[in-house]
């Protein structure tokens, strides 16, 4: 019921500033001009955004939007990881003209980060970032999302996002909005579209088991 949660969520705070800039960012996501297989998301050496990347992939596949399905990026790679997850820091030196990468840090960037991005940026990459008051990683990005304190800030407000909860609501609602297309847009969907999404909302996505990401905190990427 989750996906069902934050459409409450989100009509709650309708008129907020969470609900437009978080529409305004998806909007950004959705027509940076990557083509599928190039939308590169990468959280920090502590932090991989697992659930950023489930429910991209969750959005690009009721909303038929294969740009959206990410490729996650690891800062450490296990031994025996399958493909789709296997992918290192190493990916980001390819990062160029028509891809974007996409910076998950709510715990900060690091500086071996942060000059993969400014090379990627150089490259011609469409930067976006989400992040917890990291000006650096700010000033770099074409786009950024700030959660936490500060002028621009999408600030918790203790009842229905409390500060532990801030950073998980505004991956809820970019991913959310990121697959609301111009016909779409403000719940207009299509009676198919409309469907899926209560069947997952009652049951959960259907998914095989080779589908499903057998490590800590993952919730189904697909390959």
């Amino acid at each position: 019921m989750e996906d069902a949660r934050i459409h409450l969520t989100r009509a709650l705070l309708e008129g907020t500033g969470w609900v437009t800039r978080t529409r305004d960012f998806a909007r950004t996501l959705r027509t940076a001009g990557h083509h599928a297989g190039n939308l590169l998301l990468v959280g920090t050496p502590t932090d991989e955004p697992w659930h950023m990347a489930a429910h991209l992939d969750d959005e690009a596949r009721l909303a038929g939007l294969p740009e959206l399905t990410p490729t996650l990026v690891r800062h450490h790679v296990p031994a025996g990881a399958p493909a789709h997850l296997a992918v290192g820091l190493s990916r980001l030196e390819a990062a160029g003209r028509g891809q974007t990468l996409f910076v998950v840090a709510p715990d900060g960037s690091d500086e071996h980060v942060l000059q993969r991005v400014a090379d990627a940026r150089r490259s011609g990459a469409v930067i976006l970032a989400m992040e917890d008051g990291d000006r650096d990683l700010r000033d770099l990005a074409h786009d950024a999302l700030t959660i936490g304190t500060g002028r621009t800030a999408l600030r918790p407000d203790g009842l229905l996002i409390p500060e532990t909860a801030a950073f998980e609501t505004a991956q809820h609602l970019v991913s959310l909005a990121a697959g609301e297309t111009p016909v779409t847009l403000g719940g207009r969907r299509g009676f198919r579209d409309r469907l899926a999404r209560w069947m997952d909302a009652v049951s959960g996505p259907t998914l095989a088991d080779d589908d499903l990401v057998h490590e800590p905190g993952a919730v189904g990427m697909r390959t």
